[in-house]
């Protein structure tokens, strides 16, 4: 038997996700300065962002679709286990963690502190170019890397990494412990079919 249920890992992430939305409307500086986001960024070599340091219309957006997610999840729960655990979160656990395992993924290894990334923009420019910078799509920034001018190139920061680290992690503490319940679950069942075939003799 699973030491925390499913259903009490899935209400904690709602209520995260709840908190971190109310802190990214009223005081976003203070989910940048947390010590987790702190040592995972020093520990992958990701930079800090100052987007983050001062509210901004897009962080208010931010805060209302993680919100909206928070309460929408919360509400599921409140389905009948059958249909809310086994359907709908059943499917949703491995889901998530896929997409948030892919986005660390690219979060790392496509940020310049990756010796994958690091690699590539070390190679030597074309001849025909004139400028060396010009086959990166503009100057370099400040640790070697060169943005490509498209908008996933924002997310390769620590905070960003911070989040999709923890719900990576999350999502497959969910999903095991889905798959434990569900076995327990089908093992119970099979358990009281035997009992009731055996009274019925």
């Amino acid at each position: 038997m699973a030491l925390i249920s499913a259903k009490t890992i899935i209400t904690s992430l709602c209520l995260f996700h709840i908190t971190l939305g109310f802190f990214f409307l009223t005081s976003p500086g203070s989910v940048a300065d947390q010590a987790l986001v702190y040592l995972l960024g020093e520990a992958m070599g990701l930079p800090h962002s100052r987007n983050f340091e001062s509210r901004s219309p897009a962080l208010a957006f931010l805060a209302v679709v993680l919100g909206m997610l928070g309460i929408s999840d919360m509400v599921t729960l409140s389905l009948p286990d059958e249909f809310s655990m086994v359907h709908h979160w059943g499917l949703q656990a491995p889901l998530r963690f896929t997409f948030s395992f892919a986005i660390v993924l690219y979060t790392f290894f496509f940020s310049a502190s990756s010796p994958f990334y690091a690699d590539l923009l070390s190679a030597p420019p074309p001849s025909s170019s004139a400028d060396p910078s010009s086959s990166l799509g503009g100057s370099s920034a400040p640790g070697g890397y060169a943005p490509s001018g498209w908008g996933g190139d924002a997310l390769k920061n620590r905070l960003f990494f911070a989040f999709m680290f923890v719900e990576t992690v999350s999502w497959f503490w969910v999903w095991v412990t889905l798959q434990e319940e569900n076995r327990e679950a089908a093992v119970r069942a099979r358990k009281a079919a035997r009992r009731r075939s055996s009274h019925d003799y």
